[in-house]
């Protein structure tokens, strides 16, 4: 698969099976810098360890209904994004930027290869959910042309909630 421009220094990528660990790490980095005055150190050691468990991604990037998509930047791994279907609809299941790469035009070409990735499976819509008090999230995924659908608290289990909104758009 050829690259899609991000900006003009990146591009996007498949993820590779060498590639998983490094995603892993900027996950970890993403989540620390965003989310500690939004939910518990706790909770996003729980989920860290839920989400980006490295077998578990292993264990999806030959399912032909998931893709994680790279933004590289030369050598750097700028962002991430993952998206799965599910019997017709696309679920936008992660997508974060490094902090330092953030504002840059990288997210919304790493949506643009999820929304292209929806379209190639026929989804009839791709949604997502984001923590409602990341505002920064929520202000960018409606200029990619999301509306908030729901608010709703999902049940995590070990305690924990994600109160969050859930977002759509036709692909």
């Amino acid at each position: 698969m050829r690259g899609v421009p991000a900006s003009s220094r990146a591009e996007i990528t498949p993820l590779s099976a060498r590639q998983v660990e490094a995603v892993c790490l900027l996950a970890r980095r993403v989540w620390l810098a965003t989310y500690p005055d939004i939910i518990s150190r706790q909770q996003i050691d729980v989920m860290l360890a839920d989400r980006y468990a490295s077998q578990a991604i292993h264990d999806q990037l030959d399912k032909p209904h998931h893709a994680w998509r790279l933004a590289m930047l030369e050598d750097t791994i700028a962002g991430f994004a993952h998206a799965y279907m599910d019997e017709s609809t696309c679920k936008l299941d992660k997508l974060y930027v490094d902090p330092t790469h953030q504002r840059a035009g990288v997210g919304r070409a790493l949506f643009q290869a999820i929304r292209e990735f929806a379209r190639q499976q026929h989804a009839s819509r791709l949604w997502l959910q984001v923590n409602r008090r990341n505002s920064r999230a929520v202000d960018a995924y409606r200029k990619y042309g999301f509306e908030i659908v729901e608010a709703r608290v999902f049940d995590i289990g070990n305690g924990f909630v994600m109160d969050d909104y859930v977002m759509e758009l036709a692909p």
